[in-house]
């Protein structure tokens, strides 16, 4: 094994959650008064904590969201993650022989730990995942792409940030694991490769992270 940790993001790599969050995103920012699309929301928000929102909102329209934003917003979320949500293909059978094979493995998303918890209920993915191996940008100060988040997760799972690689689908995701000194491998399932620059390894297919570990 090339690493001695894998840190997994989440959404789109584990939970196949980015169309469903997404698509309510954008519905909701243009209910609000700020059009949206769906490749805008994917473009603009992928990867993020939820302030970003509020930063680029703000920024571009100089109008604050909501105060209850966030409450609504991940409310409409939860509930279509317990009626949709599905793991990711392949994730399951990853996760198990990782396992296995004794390699070390945590996740670092840029959801709350509530929305990681919803998730990994609906499709069993709590089974491989303790709470010392989840990470949310709730735990530090900055979300990604800063490197605070996988940083923060090598720390905790005391495995240096040189001997770690990290499982992210957002241009976000891998600008942050860059900036901490990780590999990245870019998971292009819905992300087109090209925007994925620098990532260490790319590959569409869950399955195939084994064969690139080894």
């Amino acid at each position: 094994m090339r690493y001695d940790l894998v840190i997994f993001d989440n959404d789109g790599v584990l939970v196949d959650s980015e169309p469903l969050s997404n698509t309510i995103l954008a519905g909701y920012l243009t209910e609000l008064g700020h059009p949206t699309s769906y490749e805008d929301s994917l473009r603009d928000y992928m990867g993020a904590a939820v302030h970003r929102v509020h930063d680029l909102i703000l920024e571009r329209s100089g109008e604050r969201l909501p105060a209850d934003f966030d409450e609504v917003f991940h409310g409409r979320v939860f509930a279509a993650f317990e009626r949709e949500l599905k793991p990711v293909d392949g994730a399951l059978e990853v996760l198990e022989e990782l396992g296995a094979d004794g390699v070390a493995y945590c996740l670092a998303s840029s959801g709350s730990h509530e929305r990681i918890r919803v998730g990994h209920r609906k499709t069993g993915l709590d089974k491989y995942f303790d709470e010392g191996r989840v990470f949310s940008s709730q735990d530090v100060g900055r979300g990604k792409p800063a490197p605070d988040l996988f940083l923060h997760a090598a720390e905790r799972m005391g495995v240096a940030p040189g001997k770690c690689v990290v499982v992210e689908d957002s241009p976000l995701g891998v600008r942050a694991a860059l900036a901490a000194g990780m590999d990245v491998y870019g998971f292009t399932a819905m992300t087109p490769a090209e925007r994925l620059e620098g990532a260490t390894e790319l590959f569409g297919d869950l399955r195939e992270l084994i064969g690139l570990l080894a």
